[in-house]
């Protein structure tokens, strides 16, 4: 499956970043993110839920054929209200029914499953999956938020084709985890969200940021965000910001480059609902860093560490690091 340098992360259209632009303006710029060459949409039924995969479906409809057809399923739910994990054969199938209604086709290019189920053998959930592709609904399926050991297990039932973990300068937990070493083995595309670190990378969020409740951003929750914690990671940014200024680039830009010179597999999707970031992060694709330079990137990262979990304790727990 072969997709852009650089995808469009498009959860914030709908869910969990505070306020949202009006459907037809996330059209619009999924549109012309298509015209731009980008080629990798993220989605997931659980934005929303549901809300995200209707904009999405309905701006990529004209596209049909040129452009694979992605989302994330493995969660349950009571009307419109989140409930729980799982990878049970019968919710998977009617996520899967449902994709294909919001997208409006036969069969999804790419299914992830959204959070590890931990009831349930790996080994079944690919067999599930391979299943819907013999019925002729998904041609490739993904995984997200597991660590190497898991991938691999997987991908012994049904090869796996994409991997979706957070990836960025301040988190690296990938090349540790078995990841790396496992995508380079198999052959498997790693799809790093959060590439600018939720916007800390970009300047959006600092120490006076404050999180809207209604409705909510979920940055609000998570440790890594609190004031005490981004002070504490200013340094960091602003070396970044020195070193991209010898570059002539800016920091997001720098991020992106980063996570495209560690490995031709990798393909980030910044997520951002304005015109003016989109085409700044498609820019880094033309922006080659040399071994020396990611050397460099690295050793900042050392320097300066980003302090703060990068989830509260319930949601890490949905985190599988099965190295």
């Amino acid at each position: 499956m072969e997709v852009s340098a650089i995808g469009l992360g498009c959860m914030g259209m709908s869910f969990l970043r505070g306020t949202h632009p009006n459907r037809k303006a996330c059209i619009a710029l999924i549109r012309h993110a298509v015209e731009q060459g980008v080629t990798l949409f993220d989605t997931a039924e659980a934005y929303g839920p549901f809300e995200n995969e209707e904009i999405v479906g309905e701006a990529l409809r004209p596209f049909h054929g040129e452009i694979p057809l992605t989302t994330k399923i493995g969660f349950t739910y009571e009307g419109t209200r989140y409930t729980g994990v799982s990878s049970a054969p019968a919710v998977l199938r009617a996520a899967l029914e449902n994709a294909l209604r919001r997208f409006h086709t036969d069969c999804m290019d790419l299914v992830y499953i959204h959070r590890r189920d931990f009831s349930r053998p790996i080994e079944e959930v690919a067999e599930t999956m391979l299943g819907f592709k013999r019925e002729g609904k998904l041609r490739h399926w993904g995984l997200s938020e597991v660590g190497g050991g898991t991938l691999r297990r997987a991908h012994a039932v049904f090869p796996v084709t994409a991997l979706q973990s957070e990836y960025s300068l301040t988190w690296r937990e990938p090349e540790t985890n078995g990841v790396f070493a496992a995508c380079e083995e198999l052959g498997v595309g790693l799809v790093p969200f959060g590439p600018v670190a939720k916007g800390f990378l970009g300047g959006f969020v600092n120490e006076c940021t404050l999180y809207v409740d209604t409705p909510v951003d979920n940055r609000k929750l998570f440790p890594r965000y609190t004031p005490e914690n981004i002070r504490k990671a200013l340094p960091l940014l602003a070396a970044l910001e020195e070193f991209g200024k010898s570059r002539g680039v800016t920091v997001p830009q720098l991020a992106l480059a980063w996570c495209l010179a560690k490995a031709p597999w990798i393909v980030p999707i910044p997520g951002t609902c304005r015109l003016a970031h989109l085409e700044e992060d498609l820019r880094a694709a033309s922006i080659t860093l040399s071994a020396e330079e990611v050397a460099a990137l690295d050793a900042l990262t050392v320097a300066h560490p980003v302090v703060g979990d990068r989830y509260p304790p319930s949601e890490d727990a949905r985190v599988d690091r099965e190295a």
